[in-house]
């Protein structure tokens, strides 16, 4: 949920980034803890909660919990689009690109670079790597998968929903990958897939817009991608610009095998494929 407050900062720490995000995607959860256990699963002080709360606009804590309470109503797709537009008055191509520069900014800021490293050498060292992407990120799924086999890597999509996921999910095993995109909550596939990974021993990477992610549905490695405010139509330019980063990342690394790999896809093309 997208909350509003007497008055918002201009600049946030990425400590107050998360207690916002926290709030906002665990209204429930915040409304039925203190202060201190806040704190303790966010691994931020009482006094930084505090004065974060002063500087939204609140008296202390207990008036930021009333607040929260008022506005705790949830939202279809259809406000999501309508805030969307009404955000820029007239929707315009320029504002649209605009604003997807200032997702990309974002994404910058709360991406952790060594977390993107980690992800890039899971990749590199993965037997293969499984995919499951559903609903709008299917077409992410379709893009990584591409992009890994052109250059070697052996992708595979998982079933996108139901039990059929588990019958992908059993060939996965010790050495091999699994990428789920869990943007804003984690799907009960991606339940399945973080259950199973104790029994299977592979590695998770998800890529999620959440800035704080509950210890239970956290993957091995979380990719942060911001894609818009809770109540606003969510974009996808930050997520396919970091898979793509990715794929670039890997790349790099294998250097000369790489190339050879693409030279090779080419020749084929070249000497196999039907004229167009």
């Amino acid at each position: 949920m997208t909350l509003q407050f007497p008055q918002m900062p201009e600049q946030i720490t990425k400590s107050e980034s998360r207690i916002l995000d926290y709030i906002s995607n665990n209204p429930d959860e915040f409304l039925l803890s203190s202060i201190g256990a806040v704190g303790k699963k966010l691994d931020v002080s009482g006094t930084t909660i505090s004065r974060f709360v002063r500087r939204l606009g609140c008296e202390d804590y207990k008036d930021l919990k009333r607040l929260v309470a008022d506005q705790n109503l949830s939202e279809g797709p259809a406000v999501k689009m309508m805030k969307t537009l009404r955000t820029d008055r007239e929707f315009t191509v320029e504002n649209w690109i605009l604003r997807q520069q200032m997702y990309l900014q974002k994404t910058l800021e709360g991406l952790n670079p060594d977390d993107f490293v980690e992800a890039v050498s899971a990749i590199l060292k993965a037997h293969r790597v499984f995919i499951h992407a559903k609903s709008a990120s299917s077409s992410l799924g379709q893009l990584l998968m591409f992009r890994l086999r052109r250059i070697g890597i052996e992708a595979l999509l998982l079933p996108s929903g139901g039990s059929e996921v588990l019958e992908g999910l059993s060939q996965a095993r010790e050495g091999d990958l699994v990428v789920m995109f869990s943007f804003s909550k984690v799907s009960q596939e991606g339940k399945m897939i973080l259950g199973y990974q104790k029994e299977a021993g592979y590695r998770t990477l998800a890529f999620c817009s959440r800035a704080f992610v509950p210890e239970n549905e956290q993957a091995d490695i979380q990719l942060f991608v911001y894609r818009g405010e809770a109540k606003e139509y969510h974009s996808m330019t930050a997520p396919a610009a970091v898979v793509d980063a990715l794929v670039v990342a890997v790349s790099e690394r294998m250097g000369e095998q790489s190339v050879q790999r693409l030279s090779s896809l080419h020749n084929l093309k070249k000497n196999y494929a039907p004229d167009r």
